[in-house]
């Protein structure tokens, strides 16, 4: 089937732009800035269900878990399906997870409706959503994926205190119930999401309307997606070792920071103001660690060994902050880090890997963070029920934090500061420019979509460059 000529119009940056890069902030605020805020619901689970600490956590590992390794599928459903369709289910799958965790008894029941129903959700949400904003913004793509990427802080700050609200007034039950109808607006921003086909999006219709085993299509595209060769990449290797090491630690300040604050004595609402101020910090750290990035004074990979590094010294010293104002200042100084982190990361895996290959690094990347998210939190809260608070936590994840640093440090072109793309251009590896580029940013233009199927004709291409 032919793709209407009208869908293939090049976005002009302008008008439903902007109406998609609102629908990816209303996203990234409901995904993970909702997951962040859940913090505050931990205590109420440990006092209402008697479970220690570390069983708790494992709703938090759970979902951002599931979050992560069902990225790659979501966009394989997205890339069959369109994304409206596959963020408009995720919107209700969120909607049904939270609101059955509200009748939960257990934390089985949790872990199976929080856990892996909304997780799933959310990474049907995520995925689709993000891959989306690109295909909008060519001169402005930087600004729109920054912007879009600040629904996560500006979140965190007033969802924590949000939250707390509802469960003082509702109880916890009550609360989830009225979270589960905010999340419903997910499926609002999956509404906005009006399709735009670039050229290999035509191709790859063409591709499917010619073979008639849509299953076996779909599973070609999602093994091909998981580039395992990747792995035959010391430095890649070296990179996502670092990298599971320090998201490992990472997650663990933002699950249990309401929690180590309420055992020094916070209040409810200033604990939940904590994390708020966190969030802030690293919603402001984003803008500000792209402005330094763009001096070019370091690499993009000794920028993020310099912000995982700060991130491990913060949490060594998060322990000493037993105070208020304390915590605060350490809070937003580890917001500041961990924002600047997560803004520089990718740019440091562009070093590694080709720009053909990028978007399956970036889905193992996300898989590895994965492991990170559960493997981390329930680990602390091991150790929270063992000494009684979170001190030994900090300490140890700080460590390991700090030790993926000195990997990434090893990394062979760490110091050399010369990336892969550019060894390979220097050695001739790459095409001669007198080949047709392949460019996946650019924004192809299709007439005479009449005579579209057939192939024997010749199709006209006007190129918008970025």
């Amino acid at each position: 089937m032919a793709i209407p000529s009208q869908d293939l119009e090049v976005p002009s940056e302008g008008g439903w732009a902007w109406m998609i890069a609102l629908s990816g902030f209303m996203a990234n605020a409901l995904t993970y800035g909702v997951i962040r805020s859940m913090g505050v619901f931990y205590v109420e689970f440990v006092n209402s269900f008697h479970n220690l600490s570390s069983e708790v956590s494992w709703i938090a590992s759970i979902s951002i878990a599931v979050l992560q390794f069902a990225s790659p599928v979501s966009s394989a459903l997205s890339m069959q399906y369109g994304a409206r369709a596959v963020v408009m289910t995720g919107g209700v799958l969120v909607f049904l997870g939270t609101l059955l965790a509200s009748f939960g008894n257990s934390l089985v029941h949790l872990y199976l409706t929080l856990g892996v129903l909304a997780g799933f959700g959310w990474a049907s949400v995520y995925s689709p959503t993000m891959a989306t904003i690109p295909k909008y913004f060519i001169r402005r793509r930087g600004l729109a994926l920054g912007l879009v990427l600040t629904g996560i802080g500006l979140s965190s700050i007033l969802l924590s205190p949000l939250f707390q609200v509802l469960i003082d007034i509702y109880s916890w039950r009550g609360a989830l119930v009225i979270i589960s109808a905010i999340v419903l607006n997910l499926c609002i921003c999956g509404a906005l999401l009006r399709p735009v086909h670039m050229l290999q999006d035509h191709r790859h219709g063409q591709a499917q309307a010619e073979n008639h085993s849509k299953c076996a299509l779909f599973l070609r595209k999602l093994t091909s997606d998981l580039d395992l060769s990747l792995f035959w990449n010391r430095g890649f290797v070296m990179f996502q070792a670092a990298n599971l090491l320090v998201c490992t630690g990472m997650f663990v300040v933002y699950v249990h920071l309401v929690s180590h604050g309420k055992n020094f004595g916070l209040s409810s609402y200033e604990a939940a103001f904590l994390m708020s101020a966190t969030g802030l910090a690293d919603t402001g750290s984003r803008f500000l660690s792209g402005w330094f990035a763009d001096l070019k004074l370091l690499t993009p990979l000794q920028l993020v060994a310099l912000w995982s590094s700060t991130t491990g010294f913060t949490m060594l010293l998060l322990p000493l902050g037993k105070t208020f104002p304390g915590m605060m200042a350490l809070g937003v100084i580890y917001g500041l880090t961990t924002g600047a982190y997560t803004t520089v990361f990718f740019a440091g895996l562009a070093d590694l890997v080709t720009i053909e290959r990028m978007t399956s690094a970036m889905g193992l990347s996300m898989m590895v963070v994965g492991f990170g998210a559960l493997l981390g939190p329930p680990f602390s809260g091991f150790l929270r029920d063992l000494t009684g608070g979170y001190t030994v936590s900090f300490f140890v994840f700080g460590g390991l934090t700090l030790a993926g640093t000195g990997i990434m440090m090893c990394i062979p072109s760490f110091f050399t500061g010369t990336s892969l793309p550019c060894r390979m251009k220097k050695s001739g590896n790459l095409p001669h420019t007198d080949e047709e580029p392949q460019v996946p940013s650019t924004l192809m233009r299709l007439s005479s979509m009449d005579q579209s199927m057939d192939t024997s004709k010749t199709t006209e291409q006007y190129t918008l460059s970025s």
